[in-house]
C-alpha cells in the first residue's frame, strides 16, 4: 500500500494530501534539472570511496612486506598516493554536490515564489504571510541536504559498502557473515525508526511555521502592540511557539539520534565480535593476522558510508515532509488567466466602466451575505464620479470586482464593453490605476516606489507626477532625495505622505481609470484640496472612480452614486443628491457642517 505525507493542511484548507510516491515524483522534480551536476560530484565522491577502499588492501600490502624484509617504499609511497588521492576527489565531490545542493534550493525558492505571487487575492487574505515564508525560507532549506546526503551520497554509500563486503568476503567470510548478522539486526531498528523522522520532521516544520505566523503577527502591527501596552501578551505568544518548534525539533533530534547510533553501535559491536572471533581464527591458524588487521580497518571505513547511509535516510525523510508543504501551495489554484486574443487599442484614453446585474458575496466573511445585489452601475468615459455611502454598501468592492481581485457569482463587470474576465490581466490591470485605502508602501526607496508599476518610466515622469501629487517638499527634505531608503512600510513617512506617494505611483502608468479608495482619508485640508485639483486634472483625460467617506472630497465630482445595501440608489451632482436623496442628503448634513462647509 503507497504511503501518504501529510501536509498540515494550513494552506490547502485540510483537504490536501501528497501521496508517498507523488512527494517522490515531485522531490525528483527539484533535482532532475541538476543532474548532471550531481552525477559528476557523485562520480567523484564515489571514486574517493574508492580509494579510501583500497587503503586496507595496501596497508595489508605493507605488513606483509615487513615480513619478507624487501623495501618498504614502493608499498609506502603508493599508500600515501591513494591517500592523497582520496581525499582531492572527496573534496571535488563534495563542492559540486554542495553547489548542487544551493542550486535545487534556488529553483525550489523560485517556483514557490513564483506561485505566490500568482495567487488570487482571497486565497492569500485567507493565509498566514508567516507560514508562507516559512515554506520559502525553511522548507526549502531541507531540501539541501536531501539532494545530497539524501539521494546522492546515499548511493555512492550503498556502492561503498558493497564494494567493501566484497573485499571482506575475499579476506575472510566467517567473519563476513559475524558482521552482516549484526548490521542485518541494526537495519531493521532503522526501517522501524525513520517514519517516524518524517512525521516528527513534518510536526516540526508546521511548529517553525507557526513560531514565523505569531513573530509576523506582532511585528505587522508594532505601533499598535506598543499602544496597548500588549508587548508581554505577545512576547508570551511568542515564546510559547518558539517554545512548541523547540519541543518538536528535540523530538526530531531524538530520532535522528536513536539511527545514528545504532548505526554507530553496529559497526562498534562488529568490531569487537570480529577483533574476538578473529583473533581465535589467528591464534587457530586460520586467518593471517595481516587480514584480520585489514579486515578490522575495512569495519572502521564501514562507519563513515553506514553514516552517511543512515542520515541519508532521515534526510529523504525530511525532505518527502518539505515536499509535502510546498505542494500545499503549489496545489492552490492561480488567478485565471483569459483566453482570448488581445483587446483592440482603445479609441480614446478615457475608458468607460459598466457593472450589469452584479451579484456577489465574500464566501468566508458575515455568513455569506450577498454584498452586492444585482447592481448596475454605468459610468461615462472621463471626468469624476464619486461612489458614497454607509459602511458595508459594496463601494470598495466595486474597485476589487474591477481589477478581478474577486470574481461576481452572477452578472457582468466590463471595461470599454468588453467583460474583464475577457482581458488578459496584465492588459487589464495596465490600464487601472489603483489607490488603495491604506496606501501601502514597500521597502526600498522612494523611486522604487514610485516605479512598482512602471520601471522603465524615465526621470522626468517621475519628476512630473511628484509635482503633481505635491511630493516636491518630501522629495526636498529626504537626505538623499528620491534616491533615499524610506524604510519598511514607509515607517518613516506620515500617513498623507504615503498616501500621495501611492497617487503618485499611480499615475504614473498613465491609467485610463483611476481608482481611488478613500484616497484623502489621511490628507489635511490643503493637501486635499491640492489632490481634488490632480483628480480634476486626471478627470480630463481619464476616467476617475473615488470612493469616499468624506464627503468634502467629492462634492466638485461631476457625478456622484450613491449606494446603499449593495444597490445604486441614486446618481446625480451634489446639489442635485443633497436636494432629492434622503440618505445622502442626512450623510452631507452630518459630514460638511461637521467640516464647517456649506452643504447646499
Amino acid at each position: 500500500m503507497t504511503g501518504t505525507v501529510a501536509g498540515t493542511g494550513a494552506v490547502a484548507g485540510g483537504a490536501y494530501r501528497v501521496s508517498r510516491r507523488s512527494a517522490w515524483w515531485q522531490l525528483l522534480g527539484y533535482v532532475r534539472p541538476h543532474w548532471r551536476t550531481l552525477l559528476a560530484g557523485g562520480l567523484l565522491g564515489l571514486v574517493g570511496s574508492l580509494a579510501a577502499l583500497a587503503q586496507p588492501m595496501l596497508a595489508k600490502l605493507v605488513v606483509d612486506t615487513l615480513g619478507t624484509h624487501r623495501p618498504l617504499t614502493g608499498p609506502v609511497a603508493l599508500l600515501a598516493l591513494v591517500l592523497v588521492a582520496a581525499a582531492a576527489f572527496s573534496a571535488a565531490g563534495s563542492y559540486l554536490l554542495g553547489r548542487a545542493a544551493e542550486s535545487v534550493v534556488l529553483g525550489a525558492r523560485q517556483r514557490l515564489v513564483s506561485r505566490l505571487l500568482h495567487l488570487p487575492v482571497p486565497a492569500v487574505d485567507r493565509l498566514s504571510p508567516g507560514d508562507l515564508l516559512s515554506r520559502v525560507i525553511s522548507d526549502t532549506t531541507l531540501l539541501r541536504n536531501v539532494s545530497t546526503f539524501g539521494l546522492v551520497q546515499s548511493v555512492n554509500a550503498v556502492l561503498a559498502i558493497g564494494a567493501a563486503v566484497v573485499l571482506m568476503g575475499l579476506l575472510d567470510r566467517v567473519l563476513l557473515a559475524v558482521t552482516a548478522g549484526v548490521l542485518a539486526l541494526n537495519a531493521v531498528a532503522v526501517l522501524l525508526v525513520v517514519p517516524r523522522i518524517r512525521r516528527a520532521t513534518e510536526r516540526s516544520q508546521a511548529a517553525v511555521a507557526g513560531m514565523s505566523a505569531s513573530l509576523e503577527r506582532s511585528l505587522g502591527a508594532f505601533r499598535t502592540v506598543k499602544a496597548s501596552g500588549a508587548e508581554q501578551r505577545e512576547i508570551g505568544t511568542a515564546h510559547h511557539a518558539a517554545r512548541r518548534a523547540w519541543r518538536r525539533g528535540i523530538e526530531v533530534a531524538g530520532w535522528t539520534a536513536v539511527m545514528e547510533a545504532s548505526a554507530g553501535l553496529a559497526v562498534q559491536a562488529s568490531f569487537l565480535i570480529v577483533l574476538a572471533v578473529g583473533g581465535a581464527r589467528v591464534a587457530g591458524g586460520q586467518l593471517p593476522v595481516s587480514s584480520l588487521i585489514a579486515f578490522l580497518l575495512y569495519l572502521l571505513l564501514l562507519s563513515e558510508p553506514l553514516t552517511a547511509l543512515v542520515t541519508g535516510a532521515g534526510q529523504v525523510q525530511a525532505g518527502l515532509a518539505a515536499v509535502s508543504r510546498m505542494s500545499e501551495v503549489h496545489s492552490l489554484p492561480v488567478e485565471p488567466v483569459s483566453t482570448a486574443g488581445p483587446i483592440a487599442p482603445p479609441a480614446r484614453r478615457a475608458a468607460a466602466v459598466s457593472l450589469s446585474g452584479v451579484w456577489f458575496r465574500y464566501p468566508d466573511r458575515s455568513g455569506g451575505a450577498w454584498v452586492h445585489h444585482g447592481l448596475t452601475l454605468d459610468v461615462p468615459p472621463g471626468g469624476v464620479t464619486a461612489i458614497v455611502g454607509p459602511s458595508g454598501a459594496g463601494k470598495s468592492t466595486i474597485f476589487a470586482l474591477l481589477e478581478r481581485f474577486q470574481e461576481p457569482q452572477r452578472g457582468t463587470v466590463a471595461l470599454d464593453g468588453v467583460d474583464v474576465r475577457r482581458w488578459p490581466l496584465a492588459d487589464l490591470r495596465a490600464a487601472l490605476g489603483y489607490v488603495e485605502q491604506d496606501a501601502p508602501i514597500l521597502a526600498g526607496t522612494l523611486a522604487e516606489n514610485l516605479r512598482l508599476g512602471a520601471p522603465d518610466a524615465s526621470d522626468e515622469a517621475v519628476a512630473a507626477v511628484v509635482r503633481l501629487a505635491r511630493l516636491e517638499d518630501l522629495v526636498t527634505r529626504l537626505p538623499e532625495g528620491a534616491e533615499t531608503e524610506i524604510g519598511h512600510r514607509g515607517g518613516t513617512l506620515s500617513g498623507g505622505e504615503r498616501q500621495r506617494i501611492a497617487i503618485a505611483r499611480a499615475l504614473l502608468r498613465r491609467p485610463r481609470v483611476l481608482l481611488l479608495d478613500e484616497a484623502t482619508s489621511q490628507l489635511d485640508a490643503a493637501n486635499e484640496r491640492a489632490l481634488r485639483e490632480v483628480v480634476a486634472a486626471v478627470g480630463r483625460t481619464s476616467t476617475v472612480l473615488v470612493v469616499a467617506h468624506r464627503l468634502s472630497s467629492v462634492v466638485d465630482a461631476n457625478r456622484i452614486v450613491v449606494l446603499d445595501q449593495g444597490r445604486v440608489r441614486a446618481v446625480g451632482t451634489h446639489a442635485d443628491l443633497f436636494a432629492r436623496d434622503r440618505l445622502y442628503r442626512r450623510l452631507a448634513t452630518d459630514q460638511l457642517i461637521a467640516a464647517g462647509r456649506d452643504v447646499s
